[in-house]
């Protein structure tokens, strides 16, 4: 019988060597991996600059403008390409596998050559922001189910430690790893930086753990999710993020509504959950009392009082445009009309939303290449998760539009795609039914 040759190039490229879902990736692949997240949960600006390597500052070697763990995330790619014994195949094949994170990552290094060739801020920004995700997504497909479950140990492994930490620094006033820029400590900000650097960057990562305890992380049992939210929501105050606040308190209240409506719907209610739930109804008014007349909560409602321009500066950004011709905003703008624009509306600070931003620095072109890579990257990322993943991707993309996020150097998105695709990862019996339902071929 003649067998029948694919008509998928990438099978031909891959050739006998080509791994499927599912298959085991070997020890140092693995272990590199998981020391990837571990290096991107864990380490700040503030920590690298401690042994010399000025990561948020605008000075210094450009080498050190992009994450260790990026760094690390690009050597064990190329480790992968050369165990799998065919380097170009081995790139194809997670191409075929992966072609929206692969899209967005030959979109961000061709971006990334326009930003140098046109001189214009941004360079590390295309690497850490955009390149990394998307590799990591790439890397990834192959669902090692031990690599999954030791990525899954330690981001709950650090995020407990980041949120204690948190409340350590906001009950002593002391800043471990404060955030720094070329090396200048802002002290007079004391809100809690903990592991993840900045206030904001905690607040945004922390929030979006939240919502992945609610409606992900299905292989913990239902008390410690709890106990693990609870810690979470008390670093949430330290940090001081009002955006994020609010939106875990929203979105995370409307997820709890509709999933006890549903179950009265059905008429199958877990009487342990409901006394646990009953009892906790009891004690929350209880227990935010008695932090609120110690003082727990001055600080981020001093935040909600004066947030020392920000919402004057979301108003002022849009004036911007003003200022600029038609064929300024499509290619983008002279970079020192900009930073002058910006001084003169009292924008210093930044602006405070990445697509305003990048409008402004990079053009609409550039912007609009970007915002479709993003898209499609973001909807593979989702179709790779349960369906409880709706609450996180919300959440995100809301949290996205509040700063500058994405417009700068940022591993916010990589941090996002490893909450996504270990605490949403579906059950390993329905993948196994997906990876069965992909069309084999034999080669004659």
């Amino acid at each position: 019988m003649v067998a029948i040759r694919t008509a998928n190039p990438a099978a031909g490229w891959a050739g006998s060597g080509q791994a499927g879902a599912g298959s085991s990736v070997d020890w140092l692949t693995s272990f590199g991996l998981v020391t990837v997240v571990a290096l991107l949960f864990a380490i700040s600006g503030g920590m690298l600059w401690l042994v010399g390597y000025n990561y948020d500052g605008l000075t210094g070697n450009p080498a050190t403008k992009i994450h260790p763990s990026t760094y690390l995330l690009i050597i064990v790619f190329a480790w992968r390409a050369c165990t799998f014994g065919n380097p170009v195949g081995y790139m194809v094949a997670v191409a075929d596998r992966r072609p929206a994170s692969t899209l967005l990552a030959v979109m961000s290094i061709v971006l990334l050559v326009v930003v140098i060739a046109r001189q214009r801020p941004g360079m590390a920004g295309m690497i850490d922001t955009f390149v990394a995700p998307a590799l990591l997504v790439m890397m990834l497909g192959e669902q090692d189910e031990k690599t999954f479950a030791r990525m899954q140990t330690v981001v709950h492994a650090i995020m407990t430690v980041n949120a204690l930490l948190a409340l350590f620094e906001f009950a002593t006033k002391t800043l471990i790893f404060p955030y720094r820029l070329d090396g200048e400590a802002f002290m007079t900000d004391l809100r809690s930086t903990a592991l993840q650097g900045h206030p904001l960057s905690n607040a945004t990562v922390t929030s979006i753990y939240v919502l992945a305890l609610l409606s992900g992380s299905k292989s913990l049992s239902m008390p410690l999710r709890l106990g693990m939210i609870g810690l979470q929501c008390a670093a949430l105050v330290a940090f001081g993020g009002r955006s994020a606040m609010v939106l875990t308190i929203v979105l995370g209240g409307c997820y709890l509504l509709i999933l006890g409506l549903r179950g009265l719907r059905t008429g199958r209610v877990n009487l342990l959950g409901a006394a646990l739930g009953l009892i906790l109804a009891a004690l929350v008014p209880v227990v935010i009392a008695v932090a609120a007349s110690y003082g727990f909560f001055d600080a981020l409602l001093e935040r909600f009082v004066s947030d020392s321009g920000s919402a004057n500066a979301r108003v002022e950004m849009f004036d911007l445009f003003n200022h600029l011709e038609l064929r300024d905003v499509i290619v983008g703008p002279d970079i020192d009309l900009i930073e002058s624009l910006r001084r003169i509306s009292g924008l210093e600070q930044g602006i405070e939303n990445p697509i305003i931003r990048m409008v402004l620095y990079q053009g609409a072109f550039f912007t609009l290449l970007l915002f479709v890579g993003f898209a499609l990257f973001m909807h593979e990322v989702a179709r790779r998760c349960h369906a409880g993943i709706w609450l996180l991707m919300l959440g995100w993309l809301i949290l996205l539009n509040t700063s500058e996020s994405l417009a700068s150097k940022t591993t916010l998105m990589t941090k996002f795609v490893v909450i996504a695709l270990v605490l949403y990862r579906p059950a390993t019996g329905v993948v196994g039914r997906k990876a069965q339902t992909q069309p084999r071929f034999s080669s004659s």
